[in-house]
């Protein structure tokens, strides 16, 4: 008797297993994909914490639409650390891009509710993106929109500002930033635009940078046009208010 339940086993485990119903397959294969999903995300925010981005997803996007229009695929991008990155720089783009930054916790609900609002008059208006949401865009994710999208974004938005801090979130940003085109960083946008290093912007220099951000591939740091002459003057004189930076 012994002998038979002890044969008995593998068959009833295997019948087990060949029961399991397609909506049963796909509900663990559902189950399996998050959690793998949540390992390996919060594997690559624990690993940038302490190494430089190398590259993001929008270079490898620049650089296929640079080949696909005949053009040469550039891509300058030059890590610094955040103490060799000027404070002007910082202060510019908290004024331009997020001025509650250091206060927040990822999220500018007032800005974000601001800009649905305006979006449902179909006003033109930017994004209530805060700099933490573009770093985990740019750094984690693809160009686009849709609900997706925004719901990774909002994810590794939370993980970052819990595992990197601001300190960290600030050196991030400003080193992998697309600042012009093929231009990715504030040491890369320095020299392309002034021809030295990040350390050494000025208010000006750093306003000039900070202005072109929402279309670095239109604008220009140099030789601006009118338009991008007010934004670096309001940049300027927002960053008088920004104070001082204490991540």
């Amino acid at each position: 008797m012994a002998s038979n339940k002890t044969a008995a086993k593998p068959t009833t485990k295997k019948a087990k297993t060949e029961k399991r119903t397609p909506f049963q397959k796909v509900k663990r294969f559902i189950y399996k994909t998050f959690i793998w999903f949540n390992i390996i995300s919060v594997a690559l925010v624990l690993l940038f914490k302490f190494v430089p981005v190398p590259f993001t997803p929008l270079m490898i996007t620049r650089a296929f639409e640079q080949k696909a229009a005949g053009k040469e695929m550039v891509c300058k991008h030059d890590w610094v650390p955040l103490k060799n990155i000027s404070l002007n720089l910082q202060k510019a783009v908290i004024a331009s891009e997020d001025g509650t930054f250091l206060k927040h916790s990822g999220f500018d609900f007032g800005a974000m509710n601001k800009a649905f609002k305006s979006n449902l008059k179909g006003k033109k208006l930017k994004g209530g993106s805060t700099i933490s949401q573009q770093t985990a865009k740019n750094v984690f994710l693809w160009q686009g929109r849709s609900y997706l999208r925004k719901a990774l974004e909002a994810y590794y938005t939370v993980l970052i500002e819990l595992i990197w801090g601001k300190k960290r979130i600030m050196e991030v940003y400003l080193n992998s930033i697309e600042m012009g085109d093929g231009i990715y960083g504030a040491e890369a946008a320095t020299k392309h635009w002034f021809h030295k290093s990040c350390e050494s912007l000025t208010k000006y220099e750093a306003a000039s940078i900070a202005a072109i951000l929402p279309s670095p591939r239109k604008y220009k740091a140099v030789g601006s046009s009118a338009y991008v002459e007010k934004r670096k003057n309001k940049t300027i004189r927002v960053m008088r208010h920004v104070g001082k930076i204490e991540y």
